[in-house]
C-alpha cells in the first residue's frame, strides 16, 4: 500500500515536470532566414523565463497574472513561428 502510494507520487510529481518544461515558448525559427523573428522568439523565451523566477521568488499567486502573461508569450513565440513559415512560403 505504502509503495503504491510512494509511486504514484512520483509519477505525479515527473508529469508536473514535464509539464512545465513543454510549457516553455517555442524557439525553433532560423536565425539564417529570419534573423528578426528568431531574436523575437528569442526575446519571448527570456520574459518567460524572469516571469517563472518571479514566481519563484514570491510565495504568492499573483492573482493568475503571471500565468495569463506565460500564456500569452508561449501564444507569441507560436505566432511569430506560423509568420516564418508564412514568409517561407510567399517568397
Amino acid at each position: 500500500m505504502l509503495k503504491t502510494k510512494l509511486l504514484a507520487v512520483v509519477i505525479g510529481a515527473l508529469f508536473v515536470f514535464g509539464m512545465i518544461a513543454l510549457a516553455q515558448p517555442e524557439r525553433n525559427i532560423s536565425h539564417h532566414r529570419h534573423p528578426n523573428l528568431a531574436a523575437a522568439q528569442q526575446l519571448c523565451e527570456q520574459a518567460y523565463n524572469r516571469i517563472e523566477a518571479a514566481q519563484q521568488a514570491n510565495e504568492f499567486d499573483m492573482d493568475g497574472h503571471a500565468k495569463k502573461a506565460k500564456e500569452l508569450l508561449e501564444a507569441a513565440s507560436h505566432e511569430l513561428k506560423e509568420a516564418a513559415l508564412a514568409a517561407n512560403r510567399n517568397r
